[in-house]
């Protein structure tokens, strides 16, 4: 194994695989409805990523130091073979983790102990709020919160506890569900994480008045329950951690705005359609898919990501407050957040 190192001496530790750019949500956030109402803005489904290239892809990048793997889209689940998928990713020897992200409307028993057997670690699931007019409106379809929090409890049930809650918090939207969120999920076991409002894409209308900064989410908390920080569980960690002093758990905030952590990212992506993705943020990439298509070896590829990385100068949270972009930057959903 070789571990590769950018400009900035990060390690490439993590990878981020968007399976599909299809989603059955239309968040506010993501992929307002005004915007993407019709299967036009998403790609055809031959130019998808297949199960064997996405295999080939994270064996070949495995071999540069990449050991945790998370599944993400559009929504991941809707991939119909999401079960071997996982199956053939945990066959890898260097993969030691794999976790998926999802809105959790099909994320049945079933599945979620399908999942697990197939060698799922860790799972993410996003509810943005437990009102349920306040949430169909977010989600842009109207789906209920309290299925939602039915998949959280599917999951659990699996074995993929501790659960990560994750919720983007923008303000005058949902940014009153902050305290009654933690509330309900204090003493689950199961981690709240905030996310502030990011200008992920160019297609959310995003505006700095909307974010509610990290730390006026953790005094909206700490006011209600004391926190004290918790130490990250490892390098590169993007939430910062807090613990309730009465030991009901912990919550985590992501604060990519205010409080950017650029410089510790040791994060790849592969969009749908197989582009290798050096930021969140990013306007293009190289088309790793292409190059398995014409016959590139792993060992090529391997070749190309390296060369890729070591040349990354990404950090783009760190150069938006002082030099903000209007660049056409890609969609969270083609990216795979």
């Amino acid at each position: 194994m070789d571990i590769v190192r950018d400009r900035f001496n990060r390690p490439l530790q993590d990878l981020r695989i968007s399976l599909t750019d299809r989603c059955n949500f239309r968040c506010v956030y993501c992929m307002p409805k005004e915007v993407f109402g019709t299967p036009t803005h998403f790609m055809p489904p031959e130019d998808a990523m297949t199960r064997q290239e996405i295999v080939t892809l994270v064996r070949a990048l495995s071999g540069l130091g990449v050991r945790k793997v998370r599944l993400t889209g559009g929504e991941p689940l809707l991939r119909q073979d999401i079960v071997p998928l996982v199956r053939d990713l945990a066959g890898i020897a260097d993969i030691d983790d794999i976790a998926l992200t999802t809105n959790g409307s099909t994320l049945t028993r079933a599945r979620a102990r399908s999942l697990k057997e197939a060698g799922l670690h860790r799972i993410t699931v996003s509810i943005d709020s437990l009102d349920p007019e306040r949430f169909g409106r977010i989600n842009g379809v109207g789906f209920a919160p309290d299925r939602v929090l039915e998949a959280i409890d599917n999951a659990a049930e699996a074995g993929l506890a501790p659960v990560k809650v994750n919720v983007v918090v923008k303000r005058g939207l949902n940014d009153m569900d902050i305290v009654p969120l933690a509330e309900h999920f204090r003493f689950s076991g199961h981690t709240v994480r905030y996310i502030e409002y990011m200008d992920v894409g160019t297609s959310n209308g995003w505006s700095r008045k909307d974010i509610v900064p990290a730390a006026e989410i953790l005094q909206r908390l700490s006011s209600r329950w004391p926190l004290h920080p918790v130490e990250p569980l490892y390098y590169g960690e993007v939430a910062s951690r807090y613990a309730y002093d009465d030991g009901a758990g912990e919550i985590g905030i992501i604060a990519s705005v205010t409080r950017p952590f650029c410089r510790q990212c040791t994060r790849a992506r592969l969009s749908a359609d197989g582009r290798l993705l050096l930021c969140l943020f990013a306007e293009h990439g190289t088309n790793l898919r292409d190059m398995l298509r014409n016959g590139a070896t792993e060992q090529d590829i391997m070749n190309t990501v390296r060369q890729r990385w070591e040349g990354r100068e990404d950090r783009y949270s760190e150069l938006r407050n002082g030099n903000p972009r209007a660049s056409k930057r890609l969609e969270m959903f083609q990216i795979g957040g």
